[in-house]
């Protein structure tokens, strides 16, 4: 199996950031008790294809209900990879969770965003029988798998990232 890619925690300033932005609510103390609980993703078995994001807290969403988990995670991707994000398989069985985009896509470069490439996971509760899902923080709730992919003959692409979601459609 050929290594590609590797996970790192963001900075704790850019952790307390993007947590800030969906719980205002919530002081440094308890946001850095957050932090320092956070897992990097891991394959479940040596035959899993998945790496397990972890909650970093405890997540509660409603049937109908959306929530933005910043998960403190950035991906180190080889040239020619891409990280795409699904939620468990379980949860989307049981609640119909499912990632407000269907696939989170993160791109090799993302790493250098102006965000530190912290990979943020929108998800939305679709149950139909009005289940609420509950995840415990340091549960597996999306799962990541390293894909390659290729290029066009005549790409000429030469932007720079500079920012998140978006921001490739943006050019510097």
């Amino acid at each position: 199996m050929k290594r590609i890619a590797g996970f790192e925690k963001v900075s704790l300033t850019q952790f307390a950031e993007d947590w800030k932005k969906t719980h205002p609510e919530m002081n440094d103390e308890k946001i850095r008790t957050i932090y320092d609980s956070i897992r990097l993703p891991k394959r479940a078995t040596s035959g899993s294809a998945g790496y397990d994001f972890y909650a970093p807290s405890d997540l509660v969403i409603e049937a109908g209900r959306e929530m933005l988990i910043p998960t403190g995670i950035r991906a180190r991707i080889e040239e020619g990879y891409v990280l795409m994000l699904f939620p468990r398989s379980s949860l989307g069985f049981k609640y119909r969770l499912q990632l407000d985009n269907t696939a989170g896509i993160i791109d090799s470069d993302y790493w250098y965003a102006d965000n530190e490439g912290h990979i943020m996971c929108k998800l939305i509760n679709d149950s139909r029988e009005g289940k609420t899902v509950s995840v415990s923080a340091g549960t597996a709730f999306v799962q990541g798998l390293f894909i390659p992919f290729g290029i066009t003959e005549d790409d000429d692409a030469q932007t720079k990232r500079t920012g998140g979601i978006g921001s490739t459609t943006k050019t510097i």
